[in-house]
Formats: structure tokens, sequence, C-alpha cells
């Protein structure tokens, strides 16, 4: 499958196709939910999500360093070195690191904006210091760089039948959805490192604090306050979930599938902290493995009725030789 992506996506250069190919190892490593998802694209598309996911994915992890190798400043001196090496390579189009020649020629391909990845650096850098997020306003100035430019990021790929701009407000709402799931689902996690991305005050209107959290982390133990912060976070992301899911209607149909999947999974992850009763400092949430596979499922139903559709539409023009419109949203 590989090669038939990147055949399709017209990258034929073998360095530059075995950078494309690191890519892909990542995303469908660490990201399993979005990568089940982007199998759902069309082939030609597929290599520049890859990089674009690999790019942010290997930024993360020198921020995490989950095996807790490295000092602060030693992924500090790491993280500038990506950073310096982006610059270059968005530039140039090379670059010492293969995720970053990948996704310099993603960023040339579809015209991404060079700012979008600088803020993202900008919000991988915070996590080297910051560690929790007074309200909920200076956590989106966080999310801006690590989640809203994301979906801008992605937008030039998947294509839209409205104008970009007008797009763009629920592609940031995706992304900010995206990641304040994870960082529901990632509670415990988060606080092994150092972080609480909840929202101090958000916590604190339900009586919780950070060292709450750590008995409860330390001890297994649960506390009627904390899942009472926990339903509030989960709202909230719901919410703009309600924001974010008019935009997929705005994507070329070819991509909705694959966003409308992504969108039902990340989205099924709050349904599952729910199921497990907010027991997220102890356990990790995920979709069962037979609500996934449905979800592919019917994202393929939708990619073949959206293929069938252009199809009918190259092939049917009107006797005075103007395009058919699409008939509504394939969503």
């Amino acid at each position: 499958m590989t090669h038939r992506e990147l055949n399709a996506a017209g990258i034929t250069d073998p360095a530059l196709r075995d950078d494309y190919t690191r890519c892909r190892k990542l995303n469908a490593r660490h990201g399993k939910t979005y990568f089940l998802a982007t199998r759902l694209l069309p082939v030609e598309h597929r290599s520049a999500v890859h990089a674009l996911y690999g790019f942010a994915r290997w930024a993360d992890d020198i921020v995490d360093d989950l095996d807790r190798t490295r000092s602060p400043a030693e992924r500090d001196r790491l993280l500038r070195c990506l950073e310096s090496d982006l610059e270059r390579g968005l530039l140039s189009g090379r670059g010492a690191e293969p995720v970053v020649r990948a996704v310099a020629d993603t960023a040339a391909r579809y015209g991404i904006g060079h700012s979008l990845f600088a803020d993202f650096l900008v919000s991988m850098r915070n996590d080297l210091h910051v560690t929790d997020y007074p309200t909920y306003r200076d956590l989106q100035a966080y999310m801006h760089g690590s989640a809203a430019v994301i979906g801008l990021q992605m937008l030039p790929v998947l294509g839209t039948v409205v104008p970009r701009e007008e797009a763009a407000p629920h592609a940031v709402a995706l992304g900010v959805a995206f990641q304040l799931t994870n960082f529901l689902r990632d509670v415990g996690e988060d606080l092994d490192r150092g972080r609480v991305y909840l929202p101090a005050d958000l916590l604190a209107a339900h009586g919780v604090d950070r060292p709450l959290l750590q008995w409860s982390r330390r001890t297994g133990r649960r506390d009627p306050r904390i899942r009472a912060a926990l339903v509030t976070a989960e709202a909230m992301t719901r919410r703009v979930y309600r924001l974010a899911e008019p935009g997929i209607a705005m994507l070329d149909p070819r991509t909705r599938p694959c966003i409308r999947a992504a969108f039902t999974l990340y989205s099924g992850i709050l349904d599952a902290i729910a199921d497990q009763d907010y027991a997220v400092l102890h356990r990790r949430a995920v979709v069962p493995r037979g609500r996934r596979a449905a979800t592919a499922a019917a994202g393929v139903v939708r990619l073949a009725h959206a293929r069938w559709r252009s199809r009918v539409t190259r092939r049917a023009p009107p006797a005075n030789g103007a395009a058919v419109p699409m008939e509504g949203p394939v969503q």
C-alpha cells in the first residue's frame, strides 16, 4: 500500500519516498485511531497527511521523552535543532531529518503556510516548562499551536467546496476537539509527566487541585469531586465538537469519509470515558474494537458513494457542456 500511495501522490525520488515511508510508520504506530481514518482518504492524499502527522509526532516525542532519558535542557536543544532544520527545509526542500524533508515537500506541494509550523513549535516548547493552565483562555493559547494549526494545515490537503476561509474555523474547532479529547483521556499519563492540561479554574470549581489528582493517581481511589470536574470537561469538549461538525460538509466529498470517521472515533473516546465512569486517572479509555470496525465500514461505504458520484458528475455533462453540480453533501 505504501508504494501505491507514493505513486499516486507523484512522489518519485527514492530518498523522498523513504522519508514519507518513515512518516507513515510513525502515524501507524502512534496514531492508531487517526491512521485508521486516514485509510479512507483518496490514495493520492494519504502521504501528505502522514507527513504532517509524522512531523508533529516527532516533535511531540522529543518533548515528552517517555523513557525519561533526556534532561529538559537536552530536550530543548533537540527541539531547537528541529526548528532550525524545519526553517531551512521549508525554504530549500532539504533537511537533516526524514520528517522534515517529507513535511517540507508536503508544504510546498499544497501551499501550506510556514507560520503554521512555527506556531506549532512554539506550543511544543511550552511543554518543556509550562505545567498547568489557570483558565481555558490560557489553554486555548496553547492549543492554537498544538491543535488548531494542525486543522489548518490539513485543509489544503483535504480540499474544500467552499472558500477555505469559510471552512477554517471548523477545522480549527476539530483540531481543538481532538486535543481536548486526548487531554481528558490522558489525565493520568500527563500527570505522571508533571502536566495538568485541564484548566485550573474548571478543576477548582469542583474542589479539585493537583494534589488531589496526584493522590487519586497514586492510590487508585476515586473522589466524587474529580468525577464532577471530568464530567464538566467532557461537556466542554462536546460543545467544541458541535462547532466543528458543520465543517465536514464543506470538504471535498472524497475526503469527507475520512474526517467523518475521525470525528466519530475521537468523539467515541468521550463515550468510552463516560462508560468507564470517568476513571481516566486509573486506566486509559479506548473505543471498542467492534465500534472501530463499524465506523471504518461505514466510512468505506461513504467513500464508495462519493467516488461513484464523482464519476457520474464527470461522465454526464449537460447538453450545454456545463458541469453538473453535486446534489448536496455526502456525509
